[in-house]
């Protein structure tokens, strides 16, 4: 396999086990280190330049660079991609500074939105002003290469833009491309449809947060918009594409074997599970 995608993470931005969660999921990952999970990180290989790179510098950053290079010992990184300012998918930048990695000049691709948070606001600018990490804006719709096998288009997409705006990304191998899409509000508040976009791709790797709206007691999932894995996979029936949900909760029923991940597997739909790979 010359370049590759590798699932480093699939849990939403808090893990499993979750800070202060006592729930049975979380009660469980913390007796059987098997059952943790990373957040949600995409890792992208290309062995024939010996380059990789993360989609997402999540809290997990320390462990998902260490399993990027178990995957990929030849293959050191070349840089980081950043989908949106939610904590899950940008706190990990703070292991490149000088406490920690002391890398240099480390390629950063962000939308205008995202790198000017960054660049704005301590302590993310000491890494631009310590020359830690290069900030290389990213135009929506628009195709960058990182290199000659790996092309890399930003797809904007709605979700509670804060901090930044959010960016899904279509990801184009020599032979396959992969759409990579862990946060959404909704699918129709999306400018595209979700199932030409998956139908124009080999994988897709899909907000998977909560599979049903009672998952949270107590709180108000308005206030937390994702799209539910039921709705995604009905408006996903009958697809060709091989699909993945990820960026699950530590609520959500698929991380276990049960009626729910039955249900979805009788779709033609998976949960990814990480070292999941796929040939691009």
């Amino acid at each position: 396999m010359t370049t590759e995608a590798i699932l480093l993470g699939t849990a939403q931005d808090a893990g499993v086990p979750q800070v202060g969660c006592y729930c049975a999921t979380c009660e469980r990952a913390r007796k059987d280190p098997t059952q943790r999970q990373w957040v949600v990180c995409l890792g992208l290989v290309d062995h024939p330049s010996h380059q990789s790179w993360l989609i997402d510098a999540t809290p997990d950053f320390r462990e998902q660079v260490d399993a990027l290079h178990q995957f990929a010992p030849n293959c050191p990184l070349a840089g980081i991609i950043l989908t949106h300012a939610h904590m899950g998918h940008y706190a990990g930048l703070i292991q490149v500074g000088p406490e920690a990695m002391n890398v240099q000049s480390l390629p950063v691709l962000a939308s205008p939105k995202m790198a000017k948070f960054l660049a704005e606001n301590a302590p993310w600018a000491q890494l631009i002003q310590g020359n830690h990490i290069s900030l290389e804006q990213l135009t929506p719709n628009v195709d960058v290469n990182l290199c000659a096998n790996l092309r890399l288009r930003p797809v904007p997409v709605p979700h509670r833009d804060e901090l930044s705006d959010t960016m899904a990304f279509v990801v184009t191998g020599p032979t396959r491309q992969l759409f990579y899409c862990p946060d959404i509000d909704s699918w129709d508040m999306w400018e595209n449809d979700l199932g030409a976009s998956v139908a124009d791709v080999d994988v897709a790797l899909l907000d998977g947060s909560f599979f049903s709206p009672i998952e949270l007691p107590g709180r108000d999932i308005g206030q937390i918009p994702h799209p539910l894995v039921t709705d995604t996979a009905e408006r996903l029936d009958g697809t060709d594409c091989e699909v993945r949900f990820i960026h699950l909760n530590h609520t959500n029923p698929l991380y276990q074997d049960g009626p729910e991940r039955a249900w979805l597997t009788q779709r033609g739909l998976g949960v990814g599970h990480f070292g999941e790979n796929w040939a691009l």
